[in-house]
């Protein structure tokens, strides 16, 4: 049981089917945080968390402009931590294997660069595929129908429950 609870912020850029922000709802219950979106976000007001989530979609290898501008505007810090989520358009044929992995630690890597030069420290990532219906694949009736579904959306639960658990440790061995 943690000694208190974290409070946590969750900033995401989610639109098309939002997709990501189904995953932020269950990030958001079982961390008890508050969901904002990056425009919403004052820069500054992000001290005030033990815990920040950055998420979005992902366009082009990387996370939407709109949260790569906010993590441009974000005051230094020493050791705040944050994780980052996503969720992709690629086939979920693939998201069972390593090219899933391998894709998000490349999709995440522009937000993480700038979070990491910002100071904070990254206590985990998330990624699962996201219906993609954008230029062709809207002919076909799109790409990963019904995703992120039942099973993502209980990944998501628990990659939360681990991000309590790994923060409860942080904080016991802050104490010693």
């Amino acid at each position: 049981m943690m000694s208190r609870s974290v409070k946590a912020l969750l900033v995401v850029s989610s639109y098309h089917h939002r997709n990501t922000e189904k995953i932020a709802g269950v990030l958001a219950n079982v961390l008890g945080a508050e969901v904002q979106g990056p425009r919403d976000t004052d820069p500054e007001a992000l001290r005030e968390y033990d815990l920040v989530g950055f998420g979005s979609g992902i366009d082009s290898d990387r996370h939407y402009k709109a949260l790569l501008n906010l993590a441009d505007e974000l005051p230094g810090t020493n050791q705040k931590l944050a994780f980052i989520f996503s969720t992709c358009g690629i086939p979920a044929f693939l998201a069972g294997e390593g090219s899933a992995t391998k894709y998000s630690t490349k999709s995440h890597s522009a937000l993480r660069e700038k979070l990491t030069a910002r100071g904070y420290t990254i206590v985990g990532e998330f990624s699962c595929p996201g219906f993609n219906t954008n230029s062709f694949l809207t002919w076909f009736g799109g790409l990963n129908k019904g995703r992120p579904n039942a099973e993502d959306l209980g990944r998501a639960a628990e990659f939360a429950r681990a991000l309590k658990a790994q923060i409860e440790c942080i904080r016991e061995t802050n104490r010693t």
